[in-house]
């Protein structure tokens, strides 16, 4: 239906609905007020898991920048062993910044969760 259908539909009332459902037998075909509120509950929600999953998909990032992080650096302590002093405070470094931006992606989804 379009919006403008639907517009018109919201201004009805059920006893009105009523009497047209008597007068024609096809406007029993039209929804009601509840039913109405019903489907744009439902698209809002829809929507709003639609989001929260989007915002989560940095949170799967932020495990790949992890094992990335720490696999390179194990590459780096075997290849050179006397670095590990000098290389070990960077994969930390490195750590804290990909679990950072996984925590933001988290904080944004439960944001659009529970706020919206």
């Amino acid at each position: 239906m379009s919006t403008a259908v639907l517009k018109a539909l919201e201004t009805l009332t059920d006893k009105s609905l009523s009497s047209l459902a008597a007068l024609c037998p096809l406007t029993s075909l039209i929804p009601s007020h509840s039913c109405i509120r019903a489907i744009s509950r439902d698209i809002g929600t829809a929507a709003k898991c639609m989001g929260v999953g989007a915002a989560m998909v940095g949170g799967a990032g932020s495990g790949a920048g992890t094992g990335t992080v720490f696999g390179n650096f194990i590459i780096g302590h075997v290849r050179n062993l006397s670095l590990k002093q000098q290389v070990f405070p960077y994969a930390i470094l490195g750590f804290a910044l990909w679990e950072a931006m996984g925590l933001f992606c988290l904080m944004v989804a439960f944001l659009v969760l529970f706020t919206m």
